[in-house]
């Protein structure tokens, strides 16, 4: 091993012994789209989450009525249902940067250029418990032939979502985002970590970053877009910060 690694072995395990918590990591909401010529869920959204050295770019997975994962906040675009339509129809649409919604595969293959950025992919619970077991056997399956599984981490509204995807792999980093269930709870069901509303990590219950980060979960808060949010969720030690504002969020934490 060489003398480098060891120092940084030695300096986390320090900081484990005396309760230090690493810095807050910055997870770009919808990719890093507040930029000209970019937009919510594209590909240049996510190449400028990645150019700016986020920890994670979130995005929003839908799967077609063909099985194909298309990348979009709202089940409809542009009057288009996506569970219903094929790939064809979807492949149609721009966003509005003029960009065709993104696969998947199209992300993947970009993630996987570079070792610095993940994925955070949030699986949108669909109309159906066959489309969250098709959707998620679908995206567990492209991110295990591209390689990708150590580059992603999954995040869902939706418990079946999150129950199935714990069931394929315990070892899949699962965050619950509904903000209904404490952190013992979460730990006990397989869950990686908590993923809630600043609301709900700050005024309604405070005590479960505490509780969370005791019980050896992560614990990341959505979505922070405003620098006193910030400054208190930095304070608190959240692990994650997802954000609209990764620029000002990244100004906060190289102060």
């Amino acid at each position: 091993m060489k003398i480098k690694q060891l120092q940084i072995i030695v300096c986390l395990a320090l900081c484990s012994l005396a309760g230090i918590q690493a810095q807050t990591q910055i997870i770009a909401h919808r990719g890093f789209w507040d930029k000209l010529g970019s937009a919510q869920n594209s590909i240049s959204s996510l190449k400028n989450a990645i150019d700016m050295g986020a920890y994670g770019s979130e995005f929003d997975v839908w799967i077609t009525r063909d099985s194909v994962l298309v990348l979009n906040h709202d089940d409809y675009c542009q009057g288009v249902f996506i569970q219903d339509a094929t790939y064809e129809e979807i492949s149609q649409l721009r966003l509005a940067n003029k960009e065709p919604l993104p696969t998947l595969q199209a992300y993947l293959a970009i993630v996987g250029k570079q070792k610095t950025t993940r994925l955070i992919a949030e699986i949108k619970p669909h109309d159906s418990a066959d489309d969250d077991v098709k959707a998620v056997g679908e995206t567990v399956r492209l991110v295990g032939e591209s390689g990708l599984d150590g580059q992603i981490d999954y995040i869902s509204f939706s418990e079946h979502v999150c129950r199935e995807l714990i069931r394929l792999d315990p070892r899949h980093r699962v965050a619950y985002l509904n903000g209904d269930k404490s952190p013992q709870e979460l730990k006990d069901e397989g869950y990686w970590g908590l993923d809630y509303a600043w609301e709900v990590l700050k005024d309604e219950h405070p005590e479960w970053i505490r509780e969370a980060r005791e019980l050896g979960l992560t614990v990341n808060v959505w979505t922070v877009n405003r620098v006193e949010q910030m400054q208190y969720f930095i304070s608190q030690g959240v692990d994650f910060i997802t954000t609209d504002n990764p620029q000002l969020l990244k100004g906060l934490l190289i102060r």
